[in-house]
């Protein structure tokens, strides 16, 4: 994900074209308030259709993000889609600072699609831990343009010189007379002038609220129930759609015995034929479920065998080891020095195996879209999702209308975790588009547990081959790594598409910051013949462990403590070296142990990862308890570079380091016979409550560019966890999750 949002190669394939996507429209500004004075139809480039892109310079039209009521309120159109992260609050406090308005005056909603709101390097995406990094210097800049267009109009309403003029919180001040104006009697003719081709920024020693923990804006809606999920969503004559995916991903309904008697149910309006699926519609979600769960529905068969799709035979296992087995040919994805010079002359050789399973997203909000065709000839979406610009074109095609007619909303999302991408048959709003044309009403499809479980896109299972020269120093002198499998990015963006490497398929392997002087990492790509997907910290994730895993091995191998190890291959890198320090100065000084704490026998284990533009250091500690793996603390160092809010930060980084020791102990999708063993939460088991340790996070602003905070947490801890089980128990466990594998007492 990292790569995407750095650049997009000449042989990228993007998902959709960025080309011709719809501007801000007019329904996405109604319903804004009657007090509100709606800026964006000031600009007269700014239509309520399609646009081209190339006509607006993204990020620089204040009115397109900025809309001051005339009572002085505030609201924020943001680019990006709130789902829990603490991006509303984050760019409140950054528009906030500059303009001079307190942060919790605003309220924020995501924007509809268009050319304005492409701030990412001309990409608009929620993702990859790169929305306030990436965003950070054109927020202030809005609210510093937006503020100096105030003091301009001010100035002339008052006569006087505007560097005479000053604000404090939503006022323009003349000190010397006493004399105040709201921004709500200037914005009118202030956001109605062309901005300012420079502005200047507010030294950060001045700031009031930038770098504080200033309390979310979402809170209260999300904790009296007000705030308004696609799950919540309602229209008048609205259907409510349920539906019955195929057990085998890419076959067919080819009929549905008893669809009379469906037809006939209480509440039915209709039966479906969906591709892969067939759906009921019906005055109410429980009667369409009841309905669809009794449809006797013959499917067409799968394919016997082979991995071009998913076969009836078809297991992870089996996969997996394809993977193992594979001669697929491996392109480097890093090289550096001699290695096998140094393999030849080495005093031991080591290898290892490492995998790590397919994993489902698992949230909590059930799959759902809605959708309305007007009398106006658009179409309207409620779509959870992390591209609008892409969904919106994607629902042009469905549809067949041109992308200007379709209206998309964006509605904030009950998580991320990579789950509202474009993936295909993962994705319930195309169901929902063809279904509310066939009835000729708005229909609102939600996926049942057992439904999202069936057709969720999921993590790549995935598999590394490792190999270490270890010199007579006990110094690994030489390390290569054999990654086979695919990535989110080949498979939607095009990574690699020419031959290349997929940065997602081994991002945590390559570019380690260890003084290991030579390096040899390859990568064989394999298709999945399943839809596989973004998950937080993508690549990481596995890699990470793999890695920091294989790590510890080569300091055993050579009779290392691999805590001082680290400290020895990182003597020229201080950022890394002070964040080993740190964890091991917040954990009260390292100890690999066994030892002996709270009448029983523990160990520790220590693992780095440096996931989107920010590095941490992890320690975990852990103990057995009926021959299962108990966390009793985390301890993570983390820097990002520099922060917006602490306390998002903090929470983020707690909330990653969650999933990552959910999926370390528990979490695992199987397939066996083409279909999915996992129904719902019963035989897919997550994090528990008891299972869940204590977390301890510093923070430690380096002042290195500004890093991602959603997803770094996570890929520390899959290692440190099973590093610390290595030194407990002296087995090294290569596979995940802990739960597959049996230790003693």
């Amino acid at each position: 994900m990292e790569q995407l949002l750095k650049f997009r190669p000449a042989d990228a394939v993007p998902l959709m074209p960025y080309e011709g996507v719809a501007n801000l429209s007019r329904r996405g500004l109604l319903g804004l308030g009657g007090a509100m004075l709606v800026l964006g139809v000031l600009v007269p480039a700014l239509p309520a259709r399609a646009q081209a892109p190339a006509a607006i310079k993204p990020g620089t039209r204040v009115p397109a993000f900025l809309i001051i009521g005339r009572d002085n309120s505030f609201r924020i159109l943001s680019p990006f889609v709130e789902g829990g992260q603490g991006i509303s609050t984050g760019i409140a406090q950054t528009i906030g600072e500059e303009l001079d308005v307190d942060p919790a005056r605003f309220t924020v909603e995501c924007a509809p699609p268009g050319p304005d709101y492409a701030v990412i390097d001309g990409l608009r995406m929620t993702g990859g831990s790169f929305s306030t990094r990436s965003s950070f210097t054109v927020m202030r800049r809005l609210g510093a343009a937006a503020r100096q267009m105030l003091i301009r109009v001010a100035a002339t309403r008052l006569g006087m010189k505007a560097d005479s003029l000053t604000t404090r919180d939503g006022e323009v001040i003349h000190a010397a007379t006493g004399r105040r104006i709201p921004y709500g009697a200037l914005a009118e003719d202030a956001l109605a002038l062309d901005p300012p081709a420079e502005v200047k920024l507010r030294d950060p020693a001045t700031f009031r609220w930038l770098g504080k923990s200033v309390p979310r804006i979402d809170v209260r809606a999300k904790s009296t129930g007000k705030a308004v999920y696609a799950i919540d969503q309602k229209l008048d004559g609205m259907l409510y759609a349920a539906v019955q995916h195929a057990p085998h991903l890419g076959t067919e309904p080819t009929a549905i015995a008893n669809e009379a008697a469906l037809k006939a149910m209480p509440g039915v309006n209709g039966v479906h034929r969906l591709p892969g699926a067939v759906a009921v519609t019906a005055d109410s979600w429980y009667q369409a479920k009841k309905a669809v769960e009794a449809a006797e529905v013959s499917w067409s068969a799968p394919s016997a065998t082979g991995f071009d799709a998913v076969a009836a035979d078809f297991s992870s296992s089996g996969f997996l080891g394809a993977l193992k087995a594979s001669t697929a040919l491996a392109l480097p994805a890093e090289q550096d020095g001699k290695t096998e010079a140094a393999f030849a002359t080495a005093t031991k050789v080591i290898e290892a195996d490492y995998d790590a399973p397919y994993l489902a997203h698992g949230q909590l909000e059930p799959a759902s879209s809605m959708a309305r065709f007007n009398a106006d000839g658009t179409l309207e979406l409620w779509v959870p999702n992390q591209m609008p610009e892409v969904f919106q074109q994607v629902a042009a095609k469905v549809s067949g209308l041109p992308p200007e007619k379709v209206i998309l909303h964006s509605p904030i999302l009950g998580g991320f975790f990579g789950r509202h991408f474009l993936y295909g048959p993962g994705n319930p709003f195309p169901q929902a588009i063809l279904l509310a044309k066939e009835a000729g009403r708005p229909v609102k499809v939600l996926w049942s547990r057992e439904e999202e479980f069936k057709r969720d896109a999921l993590r790549p299972l995935s598999f590394s081959r490792f190999r270490a020269a270890i010199g007579a120093d006990g110094k690994p002198h030489a390390i290569e790594v054999r990654t086979v499998g695919e990535g989110p990015l080949g498979r939607y963006f095009g990574f690699g598409a020419n031959g290349g490497v997929d940065p997602s398929a081994v991002e945590g392997i390559i570019e380690k910051p260890y003084a290991i002087p030579n390096r040899r990492m390859n990568y064989a790509k394999v298709p999945h013949p399943v839809t596989i997907a973004f998950w937080r910290s993508v690549g990481h994730s596995m890699n990470d462990f793999f890695y920091e895993g294989f790590f510890d091995e080569m300091a055993l191998a050579g009779g290392q403590d691999p805590f001082e190890l680290r400290c020895a291959l990182l003597k020229e890198k201080p950022r890394h070296l002070k964040l080993l320090e740190t964890v091991a100065a917040m954990s009260g000084g390292w100890r690999r142990g066994p030892f002996e704490a709270q009448g029983g026998r523990r160990a520790r284990g220590v693992a780095m990862a440096s996931p989107f533009g920010s590095e941490t250091a992890t320690i975990a500690e852990v103990s057995l308890e009926g021959g299962e793996v108990k966390v009793h603390e985390l301890w993570i160092a983390f820097d990002p570079g520099s922060v917006v809010n602490p306390a998002i930060v903090k929470a983020q980084v707690e909330s990653a380091a969650a999933l990552g020791l959910s999926a370390t102990l528990f979490e695992e999708l199987v397939y066996a016979d083409g279909v999915r063993q996992s129904h719902n939460f019963d035989d897919y088991p997550i994090l528990s409550r008891a299972s869940m340790p204590k977390v301890n996070v510093e923070i430690i602003e380096s002042g290195a560019p500004m890093g991602g905070v959603g997803e770094p947490g996570l890929p520390g801890v899959p290692p440190a966890v099973v590093n610390a089980v290595a030194a407990l128990t002296g087995r090294r466990i290569r596979t995940l999750p802990l739960a597959k594998t049996k230790l003693g007492a």
